[in-house]
Order: structure tokens, then C-alpha cells, then sequence
């Protein structure tokens, strides 16, 4: 199978909490196409108490499979990469997974210790992403299956519906 992987920085917005007993807000928002010369765990700036930290980078695999998840993805109003975060405080934060297959990053979102966030798709990106699904991309038929004819008086390896007298737990000696 074809893949390609692109390695991706990410960086995250850390808000203040609401309330003096609130731990804060940390989330993903955006990606970069190339991953920078900084450290994880970056403070990047700080502007009214929201913090921009640059969390590290993650490689992005993009498999031949997935190229039909990728086209619907670049075909939407909004090309998005997800984000997938465990950890709450910017030293913590651990990058779980980097996508642009939608299908893959809602399924990320059902897991409650993850924090998954949609960000936009920068340009280059969404260039190397379309020239894979150009590249690699085959479409699939849809083949809808038929239904085989059943003989209802045929011999089948299924077990009788009806059991026989012998094969019962009830009023068998055997069975006592």
C-alpha cells in the first residue's frame, strides 16, 4: 500500500480559566507545514493571558486507502487537519495524532481523554494532500449484492430448526 508522511507542527492556544477552581483551556490551533527549529513546550507569546505554546511536531501518514477521505475532506467548504491532544497544560500535552481523513478524526472525538480539534489546512498542505489523491486515488464501484435463491427443501449444514427427541434436555434419559 502507498503512503506518504508529512511531518507537522502544531501549536496550541492556552486560555485562562473562567474561575479561581477551573484548570483552563488548552487547544489545538493550527498546524505548520514544516516543523520549526523550537523546542517542544515553546512558549510562543502572550497576549491578555492567552498563551501560544508550540507543542511539538507529529507525522501525518497518508494512505491509498484513505484517498477517497482526503478528496471529501479538500471537497468541503472548510479543509481542516485534526488534532488529537492528551493533557491539559502545554509541559504535559502529548500529540496523540495529526489527520486529514474526517472520518478518522470523528472517531477521535468519541474518546473522552483526548482533546480533538479541527484547525485549518494550511495551502501547502492542502497542495501535497491533493497531489496524493490525484496521484494515488482509485475509485471503487459501488457493487450492491444480491440475494442467492434458497431452497427451503435443500439439505443445509445449518442444525434442523426443529430438534428431534433425542436431542433434547427434556424427557431424555441420556441427558439425566
Amino acid at each position: 500500500m502507498v503512503q506518504k508522511v508529512l511531518r507537522l507542527g502544531v501549536l496550541a492556544i492556552r486560555r485562562p480559566p473562567v474561575t479561581r477552581w477551573g484548570p483552563g483551556e488548552m487547544r489545538a490551533s493550527a498546524v505548520l507545514p514544516q516543523e520549526p527549529a523550537a523546542a517542544p513546550g515553546t512558549l510562543i507569546g502572550r497576549e491578555d493571558g492567552v498563551e501560544t505554546w508550540y507543542l511539538g511536531a507529529r507525522d501525518m501518514v497518508l494512505y491509498q486507502g484513505d484517498t477517497g477521505h482526503h478528496r471529501d475532506n479538500l471537497a468541503s467548504g472548510r479543509p481542516s487537519v485534526w488534532v488529537a491532544l492528551r493533557g491539559t497544560t502545554p509541559e504535559r500535552a502529548e500529540i496523540v495524532c495529526v489527520t486529514v481523513d474526517p472520518y478518522e478524526g470523528e472517531g477521535l472525538a468519541s474518546d473522552l481523554d483526548l482533546l480533538v480539534e479541527p484547525v485549518p489546512m494550511p495551502a501547502s498542505v492542502a497542495q501535497m494532500v491533493g497531489d496524493f489523491v490525484a496521484e494515488h486515488h482509485v475509485d471503487i464501484p459501488f457493487k450492491k449484492r444480491k440475494r442467492q435463491p434458497v431452497n427451503p427443501n435443500a439439505m443445509s449444514a445449518r442444525a434442523p430448526r426443529v430438534l428431534q427427541e433425542a436431542d433434547k434436555w427434556v424427557n431424555n434419559p441420556r441427558r439425566r
